[in-house]
């Protein structure tokens, strides 16, 4: 029997107006947007896809499958509007595992935006060339905060960065399982994930 690959996950909800994302991260550092359900749809809903309001439901199932499907080290969810389902995920798939990870904390996100800028740089992070979280990205702008620090934001309503976000939070939960003493095993094969 083959062992579930290892990844962390990344969360960012939003009910009706901005996206809602799920991403994942390979323990050597491959970030990707999973899929889930009969159709392997991707973990990125835009509520205009859904009848304007975000499918709750289909968000709850492709988070127990990414669970059933990998050994997840952690999630971090960013948990406005969601608290009530962070706090059913952490339930079920336990409170070491799923973790709420609030982006409005200044610090925080300074350093994971600088941890995952600088790692996109280097290389020590990659990623599967998703054409909605590159987007995201491209739409993300630095806004100046106190204390020469910076956190994400959009340039406008219409240009959305959730995924961005997710791929942030997502990269930090690596990086804290990493240092939590997650370890790669040689023989790591991902090209069935994408």
């Amino acid at each position: 029997m083959q062992s579930k690959l290892k990844i962390a996950l990344g969360f960012d909800g939003s009910s009706s107006d901005d996206w809602t994302c799920l991403k994942a991260e390979t323990i050597d550092g491959l970030l990707f947007t999973p899929t889930y359900g009969p159709d392997k749809r991707p973990t990125l809903w835009a509520p205009q896809e859904w009848g304007g309001t975000i499918p709750r439901l289909e968000v709850d199932a492709a988070v127990s499958e990414m669970f059933a499907t990998y050994d997840v080290g952690r999630m971090y969810c960013d948990p406005p509007g969601w608290q009530s389902e962070v706090e059913s995920w952490s339930k079920r798939h336990g409170e070491d595992h799923v973790i709420e990870w609030a982006t409005y904390r200044i610090s925080q996100m300074h350093s994971a935006l600088d941890r995952f800028t600088s790692d996109l740089a280097t290389g020590a992070l990659t990623h599967d060339g998703c054409e909605i979280t590159t987007t995201h990205i491209a739409n993300s702008r630095k806004l100046a905060r106190p204390g020469d620090r910076y956190i994400i934001g959009k340039p406008s309503q219409t240009q959305k960065i959730d995924a961005a976000v997710a791929s942030v939070i997502c990269h930090e939960a690596a990086a804290d399982s990493r240092t939590a003493g997650w370890r790669v095993a040689p023989t790591t094969s991902y090209a069935y994930i994408i």
